[in-house]
């Protein structure tokens, strides 16, 4: 197959690039560095490939898309440009059947983000089975490590006179308009948003993301068992699998998965305040990895070729 990485010199792009190199399966069409932003050679090869990624800021992923006129090619888009827009498909198999006949269709695939995987890998299926209204008033905290901010943030915490307050870690989003709300809201299909509070640490890559319940929020008297039911039977892996503990001597880290594939969906806390925990790798299920596991979908692969499980 042939593929083809517009924006691989991001660090999705990157990571996806390094997988791809190790296929015997893959041929990869690469321009020369001069000819990476020159339009007309991305329009040739963005329609002489088998599956293309785009690994860009939004604006120019959805340039990209404009520029394909082969409806053969599949499209896997990691920005946030096409997670919400009619026609394309959300990009996370594990959520339900429907989901995965979508992605293995092909055609126009949206790559989740990286904190919104985690947060509707706990949500979506509650809803799904009824045991949380569509109407329930959720929190939402979800600790990454800095590569999620890309190469000027990862420059800025591996600079040798970097600030001193990059050593502890840093809320941010105060005003509750992150990229990744839109697509919380509407792959779960609550009516309310999330009151979200993502926080970027001292650590390359990884991420822990905690979605707190009140047991009186849970339908017909459920409870964290009942939970604990139905991620057992949703997530039963490869991918993303359910674990009876996530927490290693009373901490929950975001860094454990890190370099990993995969996702851990666990649930904590008491009989009348449950703790939905998933842990995963924001460049792994959280980018690249969910990536190249739609694309082994969407070809008719092996759904983990590829994937560091």
């Amino acid at each position: 197959m042939k593929l083809f990485i517009d924006g691989s010199s991001g660090t999705t792009g990157l990571r996806i690039r390094q997988r791809l190199a190790q296929r015997p399966d893959v041929e990869l069409i690469t321009l020369p560095d001069e000819e990476r932003r020159d339009v007309e050679r991305r329009r040739w090869a963005l329609n002489h490939c088998d599956a293309a990624f785009l690994c860009l800021p939004d604006d120019a992923a959805r340039q990209a898309v404009s520029l394909i006129e082969n409806e053969r090619v599949t499209v896997l888009d990691t920005s946030t440009a096409h997670r919400t827009a009619p026609g394309w498909t959300y990009g996370f198999p594990e959520l339900s059947a429907a989901h995965r006949r979508a992605v293995c269709a092909g055609g126009r695939i949206a790559v989740p983000g990286c904190h919104a995987s985690g947060f509707i890998a706990l949500v979506y299926p509650l809803v799904a089975a009824g045991l949380l209204p569509k109407d329930a008033l959720l929190t939402c905290s979800s600790v990454t490590g800095y590569s999620g901010g890309g190469k000027k943030m990862i420059a800025e915490y591996e600079s040798a006179g970097r600030r001193d307050v990059l050593s502890t870690p840093r809320q941010y989003a105060l005003g509750q308009t992150h990229k990744h709300l839109p697509e919380m809201l509407a792959v779960t299909g609550l009516q309310h948003a999330p009151v979200f509070s993502p926080i970027v640490a001292d650590f390359y890559s990884g991420m822990a993301v905690t979605v707190p319940l009140f047991r009186s929020q849970l339908c017909g008297g459920a409870g964290a068992d009942e939970i604990r039911a139905v991620y057992r039977a949703v997530y039963g892996g490869p991918v993303v699998r359910y674990a009876e503990q996530l927490d290693g001597d009373g901490f929950f880290s975001g860094g454990r998965l890190s370099g990993k594939d995969c996702m851990e969906i666990s649930v904590a806390g008491c009989e009348d305040r449950i703790l939905l925990l998933a842990q995963y790798d924001n460049l792994g299920k959280g980018a690249s990895g969910a990536a190249l596991q739609c694309l082994n979908l969407a070809l008719g692969a092996d759904e983990t070729a590829g994937l560091a499980l």
